[in-house]
């Protein structure tokens, strides 16, 4: 393995290690290396579309884009998809492997996996200078360890120097990054170089004291302390970080009513939800104030509705019924507009039907708000796509040429009722044309494969002006460029870390 490897490992999930990697991955690009992403071992519903057809975790294929390097399938060769407490999908170099139990998957699989994660990272580090990888939860979870293939079994086989980041935002920072070189063994302890804190609000001077005991305790540096970065908007890697997400109360509270005032969206979180990163750029637009919405009740003062992508799609339908979701969505779809993306469109057709058992199996009627039904295949469509616009207009403004960029992950196949319309003209990365999506007879329910199609600027500007007239809402006094200011906030990333952390000591330990 010729490459050069920098592991960041954490002292638990959502300190901060996915960024982090991110906005090293983009320093050393700066800096002229070539330099790839890699994390073994990824869980989560957030997940991208290789231009392959892969699949791998959305935190990789944005460490991919801080390299300039568009994301392949091993940069991370294992991506779990939970699909129950107890259960998840298992997508292997970018494909669907099986359906498996933690306890099974722990106990007999981990180790058959582990040669093809090598196979995977050997084909990257004989294309790059530096691999940065990234570990996942905490590298001391002593009961998991034997089965351990993403922390320290992967940090020896890459033989990678490693960075230990701590979150002192939400507190015992010093003793979670003590405790866990602790419970380590001695030759992992040994892959420890420095530690990093992560998240600091603060005068820095107050924190000098603990940075010394800690370096005292450790017997190792401490190579930074990154501070708080809000308003990065990058990709989160997984639903920890909903916790933070825009509630209702939050977001629209206060809200003037008046025609300038912020498009109120609601996107339905459901319990599945997946890639829900699908709505950052929405959310991002001064014009829009964008909610993740738990209560029926709140529907009622929504401009939009979207139902979201989903893992588990018929359980999320009979979760819309349960908690009373489906009369005030009813409701709110004879007036205004309601949008399903991926298992949200299922969930608004007429039927779902899982003959094969992809999701557990059995049938239930959709919502009837689209006139297609869905039938669940064992086969996944993973890719990305670009759309046309079928309709004469949205939401009842004229639409001429309107394109939209995104991908496809799912396992539907939609069948369309006699005479309904598609939304979109579609081309894969294959070359493949077919048409996606379908639209209600009064233009004012849609519904689309195409996940990421808000981060498209022009979409999502012709999107907003259109629901804003509907609504007789003024049009926005300013739009965002999505894509062009994300490449700027990596940047920005990038620049803070060079600030905080000590690069010329990481850089000494990767010489060979």
């Amino acid at each position: 393995m010729p490459a050069r490897a920098l592991m960041v490992l954490g002292t638990a999930s959502h300190v901060g290690k996915s960024l982090l990697t991110a906005g090293l991955c983009r320093i050393f690009r700066q800096n002229g290396w070539r330099v790839a992403p890699f994390k073994a071992q990824n869980m989560a519903l957030n997940s991208a579309a290789t231009p392959d057809g892969g699949e791998i975790g959305r935190a990789q294929a944005l460490q991919a884009e801080a390299c300039e390097l568009a994301p392949t399938t091993d940069m991370n060769p294992i991506l779990i998809k939970p699909s129950s407490d107890h259960m998840a999908q298992y997508v292997v170099q970018g494909k669907v492997w099986r359906n498996l139990t933690a306890r099974d998957y722990f106990s007999f699989r981990v180790r058959e996996l582990f040669p093809r994660v090598l196979e995977s990272y050997t084909r990257l580090a004989e294309q790059f200078d530096l691999i940065v990888l990234e570990g996942a939860g905490s590298p001391a979870e002593i009961n998991l360890r034997d089965y351990d293939i993403v922390n320290m079994r992967m940090a020896h086989a890459a033989n990678a120097a490693c960075l230990l980041v701590g979150d002192i935002d939400r507190g015992g920072v010093f003793a979670s990054l003590v405790g866990t070189l602790v419970l380590l063994d001695e030759a992992d302890r040994a892959r420890i170089r420095g530690t990093v804190i992560n998240k600091f609000r603060g005068d820095r001077k107050l924190l000098e004291p603990g940075l010394a005991m800690l370096e005292a305790h450790t017997q190792r540096p401490c190579v930074g302390v990154v501070p708080y970065l809000p308003n990065l908007r990058l990709d989160e890697e997984d639903s920890v970080a909903l916790e933070d997400r825009r509630t209702p109360a939050r977001v629209w509270s206060g809200l003037p009513d008046t025609p300038e005032r912020p498009l109120r969206i609601g996107v339905i979180a459901l319990p599945w939800m997946s890639n829900f990163t699908d709505f950052d750029a929405l959310a991002a637009e001064p014009s829009v104030a964008l909610a993740f919405l738990e209560r029926p009740e709140d529907v009622a003062a929504a401009d939009v509705i979207i139902l979201p992508g989903t893992k588990q799609t018929l359980h999320d339908l009979r979760y819309l019924r349960e908690r009373g979701f489906v009369p005030p969505l009813l409701a709110h779809a004879r007036t205004r507009p309601l949008v399903g993306i991926c298992g949200g469109m299922q969930i608004l057709g007429q039927r779902i039907e899982d003959p094969t058992g992809a999701e557990g199996g059995g049938w239930d009627e959709g919502l009837g708000c689209l006139p297609i039904v869905t039938v669940l295949r064992s086969k996944k469509w993973t890719t990305p796509a670009t759309g046309r616009w079928r309709p004469p207009t949205l939401f009842g403004q004229p639409t001429p040429n309107l394109r939209a960029e995104g991908y496809e992950i799912h396992l539907g196949e939609t069948v369309y009722a006699p005479g309904a319309e598609g939304l979109f003209d579609v081309v894969r990365a294959t070359g493949e044309q077919v048409v996606d999506g379908a639209v209600s007879p009064d233009g004012r329910i849609i519904g689309t494969y195409l996940h990421g199609l808000f981060d498209d600027d022009n979409f999502r500007h012709h999107f907003i002006a259109a629901v804003r007239r509907m609504c007789h809402l003024s049009p926005a006094e300013s739009l965002h460029s999505y894509r062009s200011e994300r490449r700027q906030r990596l940047d920005d990333l990038a620049a803070a870390l060079r600030t905080a952390l000590d690069l010329n000591q990481i850089e000494r330990w990767l010489v060979v």
